[in-house]
């Protein structure tokens, strides 16, 4: 019995081990990732002519793909792209503002209106629409009735078309 339970207790620190070196391995040999120099230029704007850095025609635009290019080429992720721009250059670099602080309004308050304007509406179609029917209903219950000399004036008129 003590055999047996030895053997597992064994079997159990060998397959962790395994684990853990596998683990440990694919972790180490795990391949970066290539970044796309088209795809990170379109990340960053030129911070002389305020034109996004693909189009931008510039000394400082090519000064700022320049550094892109070799950042690239040592391998850097977008994030450390980002990071060494920003140091750089400061966040008008960048062409989309982080989101933090002020800049947080530009991505809160579009939806946060959408979805004002769609409670707004979902409020008052119902009003408007029981107006609408009962306006159809009764087409005089809001205005004042025809006069005498009107309602004649009106049957000479329509007489003319018959």
């Amino acid at each position: 019995m003590i055999r047996r339970s030895s053997h597992r207790a064994s079997a159990v620190a060998t397959m962790l081990a395994v684990a853990l070196a596998l683990l440990a391995g694919s972790a180490a040999a795990a391949p970066r990732v290539k970044t796309s120099l088209t795809a990170v230029w379109n990340n960053y704007m030129c911070t002389s002519c305020h034109e996004p850095l693909p189009v931008a025609q510039s000394a400082e635009a090519d000064e700022e793909r320049q550094l892109i290019q070799r950042l690239v080429v040592e391998g850097d992720t977008p994030a450390q792209i980002q990071r060494v721009m920003v140091a750089q250059y400061s966040p008008a670099v960048l062409a989309t503002p982080p989101a933090r602080g002020f800049n947080l309004l530009i991505y809160v308050l579009p939806p946060a209106l959408v979805a004002l304007g769609l409670a707004f509406l979902a409020y008052s179609l119902p009003k408007w629409r029981a107006r609408a029917r009962a306006n159809a209903a009764e087409p005089y219950a809001h205005g004042d009735e025809l006069s005498t000399d009107d309602a004649q004036r009106l049957d000479a008129e329509l007489a003319r078309f018959d």
